[in-house]
């Protein structure tokens, strides 16, 4: 059974700074496609930032060069550093996975996915 359970998450001022973790277990993250999804009040649901099995990583414009997200694979555990944070990173954010597969041309981790952890970022 596979179980990802995000914590980390709080309330920070504008220009601030989080990190999240994902501890995981039932499957091993460095042979997965893993990724921190966010979803926001009345915002649709973005991957903030994602990081394959052979460590080439993304994130869409609005958090490039603010967040960063890295892998330690002994203890199997996700992260997503997190800086100079503004109002509009208030979400609850979502550590999700997908175990590697062959044919997949890109990474989307969309198989399993945890609770959640709420952001909540003040001006």
């Amino acid at each position: 059974q596979v179980q990802l359970v995000e914590s980390g998450g709080g309330s920070v001022q504008a220009g601030g700074s989080l990190r999240l973790s994902c501890s995981a277990s039932g499957v091993t993250l460095s042979d997965s496609c893993l990724g921190w999804f966010r979803q926001g009040p009345g915002v649709a649901r973005q991957l903030a930032a994602y990081i394959n099995h052979d460590n080439t990583s993304g994130y869409p414009e609005n958090v490039k060069g603010r967040f960063t997200i890295a892998r330690d694979d002994v203890k199997n555990i996700l992260y997503l550093e997190m800086n100079n944070l503004k109002p509009e990173d208030t979400a609850t954010y979502y550590c999700a996975a997908r175990r590697f597969v062959s044919s997949d041309s890109y990474c989307y981790p969309d198989e399993y996915q945890g609770q959640g952890t709420q952001v909540t970022v003040s001006s």
